[in-house]
């Protein structure tokens, strides 16, 4: 159900991007108290971006669940920005994130919807 996709300007090597892939998985489904199984986590490196007029290192991620609390959006925000930092070095400041809570009967897995 949770789907986090992390778009990046930085490059990042195979092992890397693997070892990056789990952690956010692992990271999501702790943070929103889902089973990991559920949890699907893309990572698009070497995308042409620029924020606040500047080329430097950037980042843009979206957070979709269903029944994505509104109360957990800001520590989410913290954790994902932190995460961010640590493991693809973007600073905070140059991380935007969207959260959309989906309807389960707009989210579709093995042959039906939630």
């Amino acid at each position: 159900m949770p789907y986090l996709m992390i778009q990046t300007s930085q490059s990042v090597d195979e092992k890397k991007r693997q070892a990056i892939l789990q952690k956010a998985s692992q990271r999501v489904a702790e943070i929103l108290g889902k089973p990991e199984r559920y949890v699907m986590v893309a990572l698009e490196t070497d995308t042409p971006m620029i924020f606040d007029g500047s080329s430097d290192p950037t980042a843009y991620l979206e957070m979709k669940s269903i029944d994505l609390p509104e109360a957990t959006t800001p520590e989410l925000s913290t954790a994902l920005c932190d995460f961010v930092e640590e493991n693809l070095a973007v600073r905070r400041n140059r991380v935007y994130i969207e959260f959309t809570n989906a309807a389960g009967h707009l989210w579709g897995w093995d042959g039906r919807t939630f």
